[in-house]
């Protein structure tokens, strides 16, 4: 598919590795943030055979390395606490190469398809919410850091990919990842420490556009010779393997705390519990590649969005395996943005809603992985309903204590055994006696007097407004499997 450009890329790097002086990976360059306090990873590619010390401003330690006979190396740097204070590293084999304004602080990885590749200024006709104000306040945010990944096809694995780490600014942050931005503005608030966005995604992308050729072989049955790749999907942004390779790849080696992913648009219409599967396999592909354990993923629920008919059930579908998916991917969370839309936003693929997307994303992370217990980060689901008589009630899980709404709850539907379902009213119920069903949601519709099934949200696109203590609006859901 690219056999010219990988030809050309590996004679370059044939040349630089004949050189004396080394080589970094694009991604190694002034601005970077790297992983506080811990060992970060650091390598590039020098002459075969030739040692590789690395100094750094922080401490006194010299790490060495020495090139094997494909010129590769790399070392580990014990990394400072977080701070603003700008730091340096030297790679000397030699000949010296600096690089500065390095900061210690957190850094995450931006993942998925255009809504998390969705920039600050936004897509043509698809703004997003608030850009100018945010503009205007980027001088606030000089803790935050950012590199942008070049969204390349490759048929074999990358190592090196284009790009450099940009330092925000109003001049900057109109590029930066909408949702990543706004994730990392909450943590850089709450924490009070640098915060480093690796931004590698590509809109339209499946979940199997990321897998390896090895788990793809293993898997699935997609076809991985270039021919068939390129015949099996019109749309290259749709092709398996190759964005992984090209795109992912590359930032493999560099030491992050976990990933944040906004993908499954092109997945719509998957069948059975397929893409809950890939998206289980993708989370444990990437963790075993990062090599750093557990890391956390927390990911993104696909927006109402009316695919050809915004009363079918694809969209809901795909969000229910999402739900499942976030059942079973251990050190997972996941955002709803059933609320996200505005009415107005149906045939919208790309919300303007993106501050309250970084924004969840960021209580999730600073719940579940920086330990802040005040910060109420989960989405209420369904727990369980008993039916009485012509009404069903319900209870949910995560409400915090509370619901937000006890009137006018739009969004639920029931039906009855001729599976036809019908809008219903909801109330909250409550009566004196403190038993299990004492206090439920109530919900009701006078069309089915003995109701069997009930959803919530569960179309392409349907807006409800159930929320929970913490304002977070309930996850769509079904009770039957029809």
């Amino acid at each position: 598919m690219r056999k010219p450009f990988i030809l050309l890329a590996t004679m370059a790097f044939a040349a630089l590795c004949g050189q004396a002086k080394v080589k970094l990976p694009h991604i190694i360059c002034d601005n970077m943030v790297l992983q506080q306090n811990t060992e970060a990873r650091l390598w590039g590619w020098d002459k075969p055979g030739t040692t590789v010390a690395v100094t750094v401003s922080w401490n006194q330690q010299v790490y060495k390395a020495k090139t094997g006979k494909d010129g590769r190396w790399l070392v580990k740097v014990a990394t400072p606490a977080a701070s603003y204070t700008p730091l340096s590293v030297t790679f000397d084999d030699g000949e010296k190469t600096t690089i500065g304004n390095v900061l210690s602080g957190e850094v995450w990885v931006c993942a998925g398809q255009s809504n998390m590749e969705m920039p600050m200024r936004g897509f043509g006709n698809c703004p997003v919410e608030g850009y100018n104000d945010e503009v205007l306040a980027a001088r606030d945010y000089k803790g935050i850091h950012y590199v942008k990944v070049p969204s390349v096809m490759s048929m074999t694995p990358q190592e090196d990919a284009n790009c450099e780490w940009k330092e925000i600014s109003a001049q900057t942050v109109g590029e930066a990842s909408a949702t990543g931005y706004f994730f990392a503005q909450a943590v850089n608030k709450a924490l009070d420490v640098p915060v480093g966005l690796v931004i590698a995604n590509k809109g339209g992308t499946r979940v199997e556009s990321w897998l390896t050729k090895e788990n793809l072989q293993k898997y699935t049955n997609e076809p991985l010779d270039t021919m068939g790749i390129v015949k099996g999907h019109e749309w290259d942004y749709h092709r398996q393997l190759v964005w992984g390779n090209g795109t992912f790849n590359p930032i493999l080696n560099y030491t992050v705390r976990g990933i944040i992913y906004y993908q499954g648009c092109s997945n719509v219409g998957d069948p059975g519990d397929q893409y809950s599967d890939r998206l289980q396999l993708l989370v444990k592909q990437w963790r075993e590649q990062f090599g750093l354990g557990e890391i956390p993923f927390y990911f993104v629920e696909i927006a109402p969005y009316f695919y050809d008919k915004a009363d079918g059930d694809w969209g809901a579908r795909l969000r229910e395996q999402q739900f499942k998916a976030s059942t079973k991917i251990p050190n997972s969370g996941l955002v709803c943005t059933n609320d996200l839309a505005y009415p107005y936003e149906s045939t919208q693929i790309h919300p303007a809603q993106k501050r309250p997307v970084g924004r969840r994303l960021a209580q999730l992370a600073l719940n579940q992985t920086y330990g802040m217990d005040e910060v109420w980060c989960k989405s209420p689901s369904f727990k369980d309903m008993k039916i009485v008589g012509d009404t069903i009630h319900i209870h949910l899980n995560d409400d915090y204590g509370s619901i937000s709404r006890f009137e006018d709850i739009q969004g639920f539907e029931v039906a009855g055994d001729d599976k036809v379902f019908h809008p219903a009213k909801a109330v909250h119920f409550w009566r004196p006696g403190g038993g299990y069903w004492d206090e439920t949601i109530q919900i009701t519709c006078p069309e089915v007097k003995q109701p069997v099934a009930l959803r919530y949200c569960f179309k392409n696109f349907q807006l409800g407004n159930l929320k929970n203590g913490a304002g977070l609006p309930l996850f769509p859901f079904r009770t039957d499997q029809w």
